[in-house]
């Protein structure tokens, strides 16, 4: 994938790591309530970028719209405080989680329509040790553990954030 997937007005490419970070100032200093107004954002700073690359974008910095408009769900703390980027996910399991099964060493977790995304960036940043990888769709996280053993413990760490909200 090309990584200057934007260009600004006068055609030179804009790194993807540029694009990122103009996102994260936007999200810091007044939390965008649309794509649209993101758009608009970008394009004032001379970034050019279509709805698909920006869709990407927020997905990969693990960007939630929320009633406030679009927010970090591990707080902008980019990665640096794995105990607060566990503190962070927990939060965000009792808020979408809404089941929790087991099927051998793969846990399954169940989260609020379009949410499952949202809670395995979170996971993938918490770095977990029981968690080898994550896969997610609209409502639906699979989260893979080296052992069923393991499996186990974090179905009851999961299930244990059911109905805590």
């Amino acid at each position: 994938m090309n990584k200057y997937a934007s260009t600004s007005r006068n055609s030179r490419p804009v790194p993807k790591t540029h694009r990122q970070d103009l996102l994260r100032s936007f999200v810091r200093e007044q939390p965008p309530r649309s794509q649209a107004e993101i758009l608009r954002r970008l394009r004032s700073a001379g970034v050019r970028v279509t709805q698909s690359t920006l869709s990407r974008d927020l997905r990969d910095l693990g960007f939630v719209k929320s009633s406030a408009g679009y927010r970090d769900v591990d707080g902008g703390n980019g990665g640096s405080n794995a105990p607060g980027l566990a503190e962070s996910m927990e939060r965000m399991m009792r808020s979408y989680l809404t089941s929790v099964s087991r099927a051998g060493n793969i846990v399954v977790l169940k989260a609020s329509p379009g949410l499952a995304h949202a809670l395995g960036v979170a996971m993938d940043r918490a770095a977990i040790p029981e968690v080898v990888g994550t896969v997610a769709g609209d409502d639906t996280l699979f989260a893979a553990a080296p052992d069923p053993r393991r499996a186990r413990v974090l179905e009851l760490r999961f299930r244990g954030l059911l109905g805590r909200r």
